[in-house]
């Protein structure tokens, strides 16, 4: 008897370990719908129209708050860190090489609409920044046009942000698949998600040289990657000549890109991925039919992506001691 117990704890602990190696960020397991029901019910309401009103301002608003939700949850997990300004003794996770694009109005909209929730008395202190960006990331992709979805809270925030904490931990718009599968798959992401996840890039930007290797020195057989389609590598060419201002900026989606859809994957078929790291998820064979569907069917796209975007909201979520709730997103209480 003692034997069998013993070999049930031994076994209890590899299944610990092995887990912890996979998937080495907390579980969500306190995340729920209507989080703050007795403590800020109206908060989602609330939410919603700072984000409608900076939505007003400019679209950026929309990129903007995707990509700083994805950076987020990718480096330490989704727990406002990315938002954390940094100080004389700290150089934070926002002034990494891999972070200083991340436009302003992604760190402006989460700011506003943290404003916003603490101007209601029995709010004020009481809804995290994470959970502000997660809401928010959830209100641009709706008011671009996109799906809407219910969204899981109850994240602290974090309690660390550094620069060097983000190396390593950001896709390369040179990936290729294995590398974005592998990338994806350490944050608890399936491949799915992950090609799912990629179509945010429909309403997103780019800096020129984050993709100029494609158009001017791909290879020195084809300076131009072949799989670009021609008439858009011409295009492409003619929005960033190789002596462009390098704060110049095209979208990322040449047909619709301001309206949150499937067209992403539409382009990719027609050879008008903008990243290699996009292109590639049509022209390997393994991820080659997640694209055709999804190319095919908008509604079918729309419910994968709510699917693997609620999974990333789950990423190393901080509870308990873990974090706590910021009175200023961009500083540590």
């Amino acid at each position: 008897m003692f034997r069998f117990n013993h070999l049930v704890v031994l076994s209890s602990l590899c299944i610990i370990i092995v887990s912890l190696c996979l998937f080495p960020y907390p579980t969500a397991a306190k995340l729920q719908r209507n989080y703050y029901a007795n403590t800020c019910p109206d908060v989602e309401n609330i939410v919603k129209e700072a984000v409608r009103q900076k939505f007003q301002q400019t679209f950026v608003t929309v990129p903007a708050t995707i990509r700083l939700f994805f950076h987020d949850c990718f480096v330490q997990g989704c727990d406002a860190s990315v938002i954390i300004a940094s100080t004389a003794n700290n150089n934070a996770e926002k002034d990494n090489s891999d972070n200083l694009s991340l436009a302003g109005d992604g760190f402006d909209t989460v700011i506003k609409a943290k404003a916003a929730v603490d101007a209601v008395p029995t709010c004020k202190n009481k809804v995290s920044c994470a959970d502000i960006l997660a809401m928010a990331t959830r209100d641009v992709i709706q008011l671009s046009g996109g799906p809407s979805y219910a969204v899981e809270l109850g994240r602290l925030d974090g309690l660390s942000s550094t620069a060097a904490s983000v190396n390593g931990k950001l896709p390369s718009p040179t990936f290729n698949l294995d590398q974005l599968t592998s990338l994806f798959a350490a944050n608890g992401l399936s491949q799915k998600d992950m090609i799912a996840l990629s179509a945010a890039h429909t309403v997103g930007f780019s800096h020129c040289s984050r993709f100029a290797n494609r158009i001017y020195n791909f290879s020195p057989q084809n300076p131009v990657d072949p799989t670009l389609n021609k008439t858009y590598a011409a295009q492409l060419q003619s929005d960033c000549p190789k002596d462009v201002d390098p704060r110049i900026a095209i979208n990322m989606d040449p047909n619709t890109a301001q309206i949150f859809d499937n067209m992403y994957f539409k382009n990719l078929v027609q050879g008008m991925g903008l990243f290699t790291s996009d292109q590639v998820l049509f022209t390997d064979s393994r991820s080659r039919p997640f694209v055709n569907r999804w190319a095919r069917n908008s509604t079918a796209f729309q419910q994968v992506f709510v699917n693997a975007i609620t999974r990333l909201g789950r990423v190393g979520v901080k509870t308990g001691t873990n974090g706590n709730i910021r009175r200023d997103c961009t500083a540590f209480n």
